[in-house]
């Protein structure tokens, strides 16, 4: 094969390559690089590059979803539907990674993997209000109303999600990061080490999962076209 047919290739995986850099680097500079020691967190501190990174991932994904969704209801075309669901199943993935890594911080921090914390509380009750979406829309046959229905839901739940996360667990006690005068991002981010890991791994997840909604697209597209072939044969 020529470069000039190798090319435009390597253009479109410019980002891919990037992804694959930037989590290469996360996992060894997240895990071998000097942290500073601040109270109750100590080592555990370096969950912040994975646990908290993952969940920012997780609501760029579903932002980009809500997106789709809304021009979805705007065209009726299944490929802006086709998005809206993959990416919010990347984000659910990033979800569930995000609430396992936190799980392991908190057996180390606060003795137990699941104490009921607010904040551990309500990211569950977040994710099962996705999971509800992906159980809706298994229950619809007719593709369009599947789509519209799913639409509005995810507008809702997304719109239901971002106070659920991050403004009601701050108006009750909890041993959170962030709540209750325990150590929190705003710490975090004045420290310099820890902020050239912790912003390449929220570029690095996302991009992840935004490569993993688009393949997954892909597959559901070809699906569709073997399905119509099938049908019109």
């Amino acid at each position: 094969m020529s470069q000039k047919n190798q090319t435009p290739a390597m253009r479109q995986s410019w980002w891919k390559i990037l992804a694959i850099a930037l989590l290469l680097y996360t996992l060894i500079a997240g895990l071998l690089m000097d942290v500073p020691r601040l109270p109750i967190l100590n080592e555990t501190i370096r969950a912040l590059h994975f646990h908290v990174t993952m969940w920012f991932g997780m609501i760029l994904m579903l932002v980009v979803s809500v997106y789709y969704s809304i021009k979805y209801l705007r065209t009726n075309k299944l490929e802006y539907d086709d998005m809206a669901l993959e990416f919010t199943n990347a984000a659910i993935l990033f979800g569930v990674l995000g609430i396992v890594t936190g799980m392991l911080w908190a057996k180390f921090t606060w003795g137990d993997y699941w104490s009921g914390d607010p904040k551990q509380n309500a990211a569950a009750i977040g994710l099962l209000m996705y999971f509800a979406y992906l159980i809706l829309r298994g229950s619809l046959a007719d593709p369009q109303q599947r789509g519209r229905i799913g639409a509005v839901y995810n507008i809702f739940a997304f719109a239901a999600f971002i106070p659920l996360i991050f403004v009601l667990p701050r108006l009750t006690d909890s041993l959170h990061p962030g709540n209750g005068g325990n150590p929190g991002f705003n710490a975090y981010d004045l420290d310099s080490k820890l902020r050239m890991v912790f912003y390449p791994a929220i570029i690095g997840w996302t991009l992840m999962g935004a490569w993993i909604a688009t393949v997954r697209v892909r597959i559901r597209r070809v699906e569709r076209v073997l399905e119509d072939r099938m049908l019109n044969s």
